[in-house]
């Protein structure tokens, strides 16, 4: 952005050429840097992030996102496969001894599901029980559940934000967000119809 403040210095004087030039190399640069470089297309940024995580980054050619996209949707994978697990496992060990507990046919035998889930080194009496290891089967069978459901919001929340991401690089493709601030005071001269000299003072603040 650029402000232009004029200070009329009201100097008259009789001049018949004046040469007046103007930097504009810094602009020159930048124009030709987008004829060269395409702009991406943001709703096909949007649509290729959609149908392949990373595409749309690809795209815009901001490759080095590639690898929080991707590693962001690796984490989120293994947690839910992770939770899955363990949550099947103890929902499994869970049914398993709710229904010898009602057929009065529990046992210590390491091939029952809720025997084998136990920690190393432990029995039902060390762990408070049958009944008491019914509870915390339960209650890991929940709360495994409910960390898998976390870890599939988690997913979709990646998901979106990597499209929202494809569809906000391409559309500031060009924004210049360079720190340049600068301030330049340049002198002008104006003419009038009957040739008349003034002079102004323009003061061009670019942020």
């Amino acid at each position: 952005m650029i402000i232009l403040l004029w200070l009329p210095l009201a100097l008259h004087a009789n001049q018949d050429t004046i040469y007046h030039h103007t930097d504009t190399t810094k602009v020159d640069e930048y124009q030709y840097y987008i004829d060269l470089t395409k702009k991406p297309d943001a709703i096909k940024a949007t649509w290729l992030a959609a149908i392949l995580p990373g595409a749309g980054q690809i795209y815009n050619k901001s490759y080095w996102k590639l690898p929080i996209v991707y590693g962001a949707f690796m984490g989120c994978g293994y947690a839910i496969s992770f939770n899955q697990n363990r949550y099947q496992s103890y929902r499994n060990a869970y049914l398993d001894l709710y229904k010898d507990n009602e057929a009065g046919t529990v046992t210590e035998d390491a091939s029952k599901s809720y025997i084998a889930i136990l920690p190393d080194g432990y029995d039902l009496a060390r762990v408070g029980g049958k009944d008491t290891w019914l509870k915390t089967l339960k209650s890991n069978q929940d709360m495994y559940r409910r960390y898998r459901d976390y870890s599939i919001l988690a997913t979709v929340i990646v998901y979106t934000l990597s499209l929202i991401d494809a569809y906000v690089d391409a559309q500031l493709f060009d924004y210049d967000i360079s720190p340049d601030l600068s301030v330049n005071i340049e002198p002008q001269i104006n003419f009038d119809e009957q040739r008349r000299q003034s002079t102004e003072l323009k003061l061009a603040i670019r942020f």
